[in-house]
């Protein structure tokens, strides 16, 4: 057994870092990702959204149209993606809301947990999409 993020996470990461690799190849359309991350346009529509109003995706209209990443992909953790698209950075709601469990006062896994989150979402911190793209190249070089 394993906890899970969301698909709306994995595919909103691989998303961005597919902007990221083609950062400078000006605007990308959604088609073109959602063929070569095998998704569908209309999940990435969806994932979309909260990127574009959480500044991290700009879309430009027109035939020479498409998005691009508003920020270097060196400024955009995976944090931001994760936190943003799992709304919150806790694996579990008693963490941020303690009105969910009467036992949130007296509940030693809820440190558990919490301390789990902090450390999980640390470590994303530390990655960014620029990482990401290294990552890619050095496993596309094998």
């Amino acid at each position: 057994m394993s906890i899970k993020l969301s698909t709306r996470s994995r595919y909103g990461t691989r998303l961005m870092l597919d902007m990221a690799q083609h950062y400078n190849d000006g605007p990308i359309h959604l088609s073109d990702i959602a063929k070569r991350q095998d998704v569908s346009v209309k999940y990435l529509e969806q994932i979309i959204i909260p990127l574009k109003k959480a500044g991290y995706i700009e879309s430009l209209r027109g035939p020479k149209g498409g998005h691009i990443l508003a920020k270097p992909p060196e400024e955009i953790t995976v944090k931001d993606i994760v936190g943003l698209l799992e709304e919150g950075t806790s694996l579990v709601e008693c963490c941020d809301d303690t009105t969910v469990c009467k036992r949130t006062d007296i509940c030693p896994t809820r440190i558990l947990w919490k301390e789990a989150s902090e450390a999980m979402f640390d470590r994303l911190q530390t990655i960014t999409l620029a990482d990401l793209v290294e990552k890619a190249k050095a496993m596309q070089s094998k």
